[in-house]
């Protein structure tokens, strides 16, 4: 049992002993039995399913319990029990007398079937241990973003409110039509004569033969001014920013190259983490493919694509036709979908829009893997659903997947705990964002920006109904 804490002030130094004080916290309290109001828990179990969870609950315990998704784990790596981001933020939390808790999910990979029947079951453990919180909020980051949300719209009743930072809020049938999209132009246009696949991939040997092979193409087409103008297009048709990664130079506007050549890196990290790996390992949960661009018309996606101008400039500066690499799009065999695959992933993994509980939804706008476009999606379903008063996005001026300080996270939280509070929306302008951030942690940075990104180039909900294959 640990003793009582003073009041803290948030430094890095204090918060640090904090979460370490936690991890040593006392973990065999009966289920019947609630935490004293002098006693700080750390706990860890086992659910039926074969997950692990874990559990912080602070001495001064505010109510408020905060049920953390993880983001995807590739299959076969460890798969630890997750309850908060990172542990700057957890401290930072549990300072602030927040409970956290958040399981393993019971497999890795597309884990939606386990994850949300999972995360619920862990809030039913806490419940047993601790009692009922006077507020429940689920938050995720990445693909728990998509566990959040599928929580959101599926079990409101369990919570009062959720919060997505850069998840795949657009729902599978979605993900995995837009990461066909730039593998099928890669291919079609600097690989004509390849017989690698795309989908239907038959093991992880064959997805990783899949990806070195398309690494190498792209590696190739790159030291040609020809491949990289090809190269450029594959991303625009993925919405992959010119700035993806804190490592990365900022491109000035008009500094094509630049732009290219950081594209150029994401794209290699799409091959190689999404577009064949991932892509079988959730072909074999849905199975089958559950992807499609019969019927795309690539010319028109381009045109809406964030980064159009790019493209366009790097073709003429490459002597290349865009008109003739379209038509080539438009003439090269498309990939057909599996109609029982399609209809897993839409069961399982998209979204009807219908919300009722309040969401707040926050990204980097510099993000390559779940491009912030995704957020037009949400927004897209959830106003055809009628739900739009219930959310909420901001949008954070960094580089990166999740690449969100802890005072940026703690600031969405206490936006949504305001609505969730008063029923109204208060602040949400990158303004107030960015003060509560300060108030929340002024050692870690705050960037909320005005940003609305450009439409998703491959919605697909189950609030439009003429969404198909």
């Amino acid at each position: 049992m640990m003793p009582r804490t003073r009041p803290a002030r948030r430094t890095t130094a204090r918060r640090s002993a904090c979460a370490a004080a936690l991890l040593l916290a006392v973990t065999a309290l009966p289920a019947s039995t609630a935490v004293a109001a002098d006693t700080a828990s750390h706990v860890e179990g086992q659910l039926p399913s074969g997950a692990t969870y874990m559990m912080d609950v602070p001495a001064a315990w505010n109510g408020t319990v905060l049920l953390f998704s993880h983001g995807y784990t590739q299959a076969g790596s460890p798969n630890p029990a997750q309850n908060g981001p990172d542990a700057t933020t957890k401290a930072l939390l549990l300072e602030q007398g927040y409970a956290l808790i958040g399981s393993s999910y019971a497999t890795t990979g597309w884990a939606v079937t386990d994850a949300v029947p999972d995360q619920l079951a862990t809030l039913a453990a806490f419940n047993d241990r601790f009692g009922a919180a006077r507020r429940t909020i689920a938050w995720g980051r990445s693909y728990g973003g998509l566990v959040t949300t599928a929580i959101a719209e599926r079990h409101a009743d369990r919570i009062d409110g959720s919060l997505s930072m850069c998840g795949l809020v657009h729902g599978g049938v979605a993900n995995w039509n837009n990461t066909l999209d730039p593998v099928f132009a890669i291919k079609t246009l600097l690989a004509p004569d390849s017989d690698v696949p795309l989908t239907g991939l038959k093991d992880q040997a064959a997805a990783t033969g899949a990806a070195d092979a398309m690494t190498a193409v792209v590696d190739s087409a790159q030291t040609t001014a020809e491949g990289r103008a090809r190269i450029a297009l594959a991303a625009a048709l993925h919405n992959i920013p010119v700035w993806n990664q804190t490592t990365q130079a900022r491109p000035a506007a008009d500094d094509w190259d630049a732009q290219q050549a950081n594209q150029y890196d994401a794209v290699k990290g799409l091959l190689k983490i999404a577009a064949f790996s991932r892509r079988q390992e959730a072909e074999v949960r849905a199975g089958g493919n559950m992807s499609w661009n019969t019927g795309v018309d690539y010319a028109k996606l381009l045109g809406r694509s964030s980064v159009r101008k790019e493209v366009k400039e790097l073709y003429k500066k490459a002597g290349l036709s865009l008109k003739a690499d379209l038509a080539a799009l438009d003439r090269a065999p498309r990939v057909s979908a599996d109609p029982d695959a399609v209809a897993w992933m839409s069961r399982t993994s998209s979204f009807t829009g219908e919300l009722t509980k309040p969401q707040f939804s926050i990204h980097t706008i510099g993000d390559a893997l779940v491009p912030v476009q995704t957020e037009s999606a949400l927004r897209r379903a959830v106003t055809a659903a009628g739900s739009a008063s219930l959310l909420r996005q901001a949008n954070v001026d960094n580089a990166g997947h999740c690449t969100f300080s802890p005072a940026e996270q703690v600031a969405a939280l206490h936006t949504l705990e305001d609505r969730i509070s008063t029923g109204k929306w208060h602040g949400t302008d990158a303004e107030s964002l960015n003060s509560r951030a300060a108030a929340a942690d002024s050692t870690t940075p705050a960037r909320y920006v005005a940003y609305r990104p450009t439409p998703y180039l491959r919605p697909y909900d189950l609030a439009h109904p003429a969404d198909g294959q």
